[in-house]
Formats: structure tokens, sequence, C-alpha cells
């Protein structure tokens, strides 16, 4: 489980998070949504550990890791994607996925994780992660690192930023199959609307505060925003 007591975030003088209150439990597929610039990414930043909060309190089953460094936290369990995935100049998929799960495995195992996630793996193992792949390929080879650590809590942030199509079809059948599969905490930024209808539960942030907390029924208000609302497409 993962509980945030009372967090607020300060930067340069603005408050982007107020008083931010939340439970987050296993075996749950989370989407966190609402307008830009309403927080969402700065607080998946804080649940990481790659911004600290104002104030407030982190708990992540029971421990409080509110002041622990994002190492201490990915060794806890806890799981990040970036809306832009780093490149590793030199480091090959293959090895990338040896350092995420922390232990040697051989190529064959390697291609079954990447396969995973709709990738030709004997194309892709041996490559490395740099700016020759694009967009989609880099967002689901960062997912095939995640999915090899099994992570307690897997955090996505707007995994659906810059990717082609296509790969935002696979992305949908892979988180599809992470909420069969998983029995931690799944958690997505994003407004978009086919990863919100796999949600168990959404929470929509608005001006750095938690508006509402809901199942798919909240959808409807969501997207009935009138023409040029924030979040209509």
């Amino acid at each position: 489980m993962l509980e945030l007591k009372n967090i607020c975030f300060k930067k340069d003088g603005k408050e982007i998070l107020k008083s931010i209150n939340l439970k987050l439990l296993d075996d749950k597929f989370y989407v966190i949504t609402g307008p830009n610039g309403s927080g969402k990414s700065t607080l998946a930043k804080i649940i990481m550990g790659i911004e600290k909060p104002t104030s407030g309190t982190i708990l992540f089953n029971d421990i409080d890791i509110t002041n622990k460094t994002i190492t201490e936290r990915a060794n806890m369990g806890i799981g990040f994607a970036f809306q832009q995935p780093a490149v590793f100049k030199g480091i090959t998929v293959y090895d990338l996925l040896k350092v995420a799960i922390k232990k040697d495995i051989t190529k064959v195992e390697a291609c079954n994780i990447l396969s995973k996630v709709g990738l030709c793996a004997l194309n892709y193992v041996d490559r490395e992660v740099n700016t020759s792949l694009s967009g989609g390929e880099l967002k689901r080879i960062e997912l095939a690192t995640i999915l090899a650590r099994k992570p307690i809590l897997s955090i996505f942030d707007e995994p659906e930023a810059g990717i082609d199509l296509w790969s935002f079809n696979n992305l949908i059948e892979v988180f599809k199959q992470i909420e069969e599969d998983s029995k931690g905490i799944t958690l997505i930024i994003s407004h978009q609307e086919r990863i919100l209808n796999i949600a168990d539960k959404i929470i929509l942030l608005e001006n750095g505060k938690i508006k509402e907390v809901g199942d798919k029924s909240i959808l409807k208000d969501i997207f009935s925003c009138p023409k040029g609302g924030d979040l209509c497409e």
C-alpha cells in the first residue's frame, strides 16, 4: 500500500500541490488525470523521490519513505517510467534488461521479455539504447525493463507521449496484461480515455488538489467538458 499524507509542494514560490491525501491499495490499477499544470507529473516524481515534498509524509507498506533516495525506493520495489525515456550510448537492450533485473539472464530470457511489449526480440536484443531508436521503441524498451523487474509499485508518467498510434495500441494491450497479472500497484499519469477506461480507480487532479476519486463512472464528467476545456482533445 502507498499512502500520501498532507503532501504539499512549492517551487519558485508557487504552490503546485496542496494537501494531497491519497491511499493506493495493492492489486489495483490507478490513473491520475487532470488539466495541464494540475500537478500530475510532479506528484509522480514526488512518489519516486525525484522531487521532495515541501511538507507531508509518504508511507510505502507502512514504512516512511519521505526522505529516502530514488535508489532506496527502487530497491524497495518502486519503478518509474519517464515521459521521455533515457538513452544509453554503448549499452545494449540486453545489458539494460540485466541491469534492471539485477541478475544475469540469457538472451532467450531477454527475448521473451521484449516479446511481451511487442518487439521482435532478435531485432532489438543487441541494439544500443540510443537515438537510433524511435520514441515508441524506447518507450517499449523502458516498459520491458519495468515488467522484468516486477516492482511492487509501477509508475508510468504519460506513457502515450510522443509515440505513434501502433505503439500506443500496443501499450494499451500491455497495460491490460499488467492489470490482469499484477499483484502490486500500477499508477499511470494520463489523460487518454482508453487508458482511463482500464483503470480500477481514477484520480482527478485540479489546481494541485484532488478533486475526485472514483471508478469509470466519473469519465462522463471528465470528457463532457465544453469545447476548449482543459481535458477535451
